[in-house]
């Protein structure tokens, strides 16, 4: 069984919906979720993880990488679009108090700015467990802030639609199962790993970077993360185009263990819009299979 953020009808559930239809189990944070597949609960379990207005979802990132080894085996991007739901026959005039997840706040800051200047927005949960709380006739908020699987699940109808302040929104989902073999390299893959410092120092990130860029491998997301042992100490979360198996990035991250007090790996898996590299002259496979084979003869010359 696969588990999701939930509760029901949270975007998580809507990205979970589109690979899979079996039966599913929610759980009320990511924490709790990925803590299900830790404990062996659920076989896996889908979480957000990046968002293109709002960045990296701190909670998935930080619990990833603090317990049990996990890693990400697949991801789901989904297209978000916000409305506001409320019981029926609330007008838009009514709402006085907003309730929703502080993802959705954020992207819906503007609207709200320009057509409730006077409501007061609270952050709770989720999208999800939002729109439930609203659904109580007893609820002291007026409306929720949410998508539309959310507020049609919980018998809510919409007031105003498609508030979001940026209408292309993307969020990036990953399952997450306990280690296992990743999946085959497609052509069109996506790694990501955390690099750790061995020391604070000038220097110190491009070194990191510079395993990258000297084998000819781009990265789609970098951002620090406290390490949680002392103020001022960070790891940096990295995903890279490329798979584990692929020549140039099996050997920026020989250069990273080099280099890092310590290197997670958190799963190759194939990229969700199927975008292949731009590979450089000098770093395609067979390019690393000739070099090797180059050195290979200088170290043991045929006879002649």
């Amino acid at each position: 069984m696969l588990g999701y953020f939930g509760p029901a009808g949270t975007f998580t559930h809507q990205a979970l919906l589109t690979f899979s239809a079996g039966e599913a189990m929610p759980f009320g944070t990511v924490a709790e979720a990925l803590e299900g597949v830790r404990a062996g609960v659920v076989e896996a379990a889908l979480v957000p993880i990046e968002n293109s207005v709002e960045g990296g979802v701190s909670a998935t990132l930080d619990i990833l990488v603090n317990g049990r080894r996990l890693m990400i085996v697949r991801e789901v991007l989904l297209p978000v679009q916000f409305n506001l739901y409320a019981r029926p026959g609330t007008a838009l005039a009514d709402v006085r108090r907003v309730l929703t997840h502080p993802h959705s706040a954020a992207q819906c800051r503007h609207w709200m700015i320009d057509n409730l200047p006077d409501a007061h927005v609270t952050e709770g949960g989720s999208n999800a467990a939002a729109a439930q709380e609203v659904a109580d006739p007893t609820s002291k908020y007026d409306a929720a802030i949410c998508g539309e699987i959310a507020g049609t699940t919980y018998g809510l109808v919409p007031i105003a639609t498609e508030i979001a302040d940026n209408s292309s929104a993307v969020t990036r989902f990953v399952l997450v199962s306990l280690p296992t073999e990743p999946p085959a390299p497609t052509g069109a893959d996506k790694t990501t790993l955390v690099a750790y410092m061995h020391a604070d120092h000038a220097g110190a990130l491009l070194e990191i970077l510079e395993q990258f860029s000297s084998r000819g491998v781009n990265l789609t997301r970098i951002e620090s993360r406290p390490t949680k042992t002392t103020l001022g100490s960070y790891c940096f979360s990295i995903d890279a185009e490329g798979h584990l198996r692929d020549p140039r990035l099996a050997e920026a991250m020989l250069g990273l263990h080099r280099i890092c007090a310590d290197v997670l790996f958190l799963g190759s898996y194939p990229r969700a819009d199927g975008v292949s590299p731009e590979i450089a002259r000098g770093f395609a496979d067979a390019d690393f299979a000739a070099a090797r084979e180059w050195y290979a003869g200088l170290v043991n010359p045929e006879d002649d």
